[in-house]
């Protein structure tokens, strides 16, 4: 299972971005959770194939309508599946 970790810059709280980022895992099967963070970005922990995620790092680029990202940081690893489902916390 491989796992991906993002951190999303820009003008990316207040415009229903975790939402946008939920209903696109959602759609592309993928499991984990997203965030905002006292800095002003966003956190995205997900989990699913290499193909998965690499088509939800193209959407954290692109983002809902009203984002402006800035920079998407992604970090990879590979272990067991830990997370069911999609949430935003």
């Amino acid at each position: 299972m491989h796992h991906l970790q993002l951190r999303i810059r820009g003008r990316v709280q207040g415009v229903g971005y975790r939402h946008f980022i939920m209903v696109e895992a959602g759609r592309l099967g993928v499991c984990g959770s997203v965030r905002n963070l006292a800095d002003g970005d966003v956190e995205v922990i997900a989990e699913g194939t290499e193909a998965q995620l690499g088509r939800l790092i193209e959407r954290a680029r692109e983002g809902p309508r009203g984002a402006r990202v800035t920079e998407v940081v992604a970090e990879w690893s590979q272990g067991a599946a830990r997370a069911t489902g999609f949430r935003i916390l």
